[in-house]
């Protein structure tokens, strides 16, 4: 008998951009708990795009930035007769968003020498003009797949 399926939890929009996404973002960043760290980090980021780019918005840039970030495919192993292959994937966009944050996030923390907030903001304007480490790794994977394509029959 099959499981019933996972329920979506209704998600708290951001108390200052009213943003699902910088909500979303908020909690990828967290540590231990510390929603309010996240929060201080987050939003610092989005005053310096804010400051950077001369907008009014800068949920609008950071909301490019993770439509840049996001792959199209990704590999999965797939172990078929004692052989381990390298199936690409289409991506659906739950594990896309959650890819692009996890990139995002973990290129602006191997950056070193600045607070936080600046290397995230950093990395998102980075991200909106297709360079930096998190589009770095998503053309990765864009290529890894595409290195493994004749093995894409073995997906089911």
């Amino acid at each position: 008998m099959r499981r019933k399926k996972k329920e979506k939890r209704e998600l708290v929009l951001d108390a200052i951009y009213e943003s699902s996404l910088v909500s979303k973002l908020t909690n990828y960043l967290m540590f231990s708990g510390k929603k309010s760290t996240a929060q201080k980090v987050i939003w610092g980021a989005l005053e310096e795009i804010k400051k950077a780019k001369k907008t009014d918005n800068p949920v609008a840039v950071l909301e490019s930035a993770m439509k840049n970030i996001t792959p199209m495919v990704e590999i999965r192993p797939r172990r078929i007769g004692g052989a381990t292959y390298q199936v690409p994937r289409e991506v659906q966009p739950d594990r896309g968003f959650s890819l692009a944050s996890r990139w995002l996030i973990g290129a602006a923390r191997a950056k070193k020498g600045k607070p936080m907030a600046q290397k995230l903001a950093e990395e998102i304007l980075l991200a909106t003009k297709n360079e930096g480490a998190a589009i770095k790794k998503k053309l990765d994977t864009h290529r890894m797949a595409e290195a493994n394509r004749a093995f894409a029959h073995f997906a089911w």
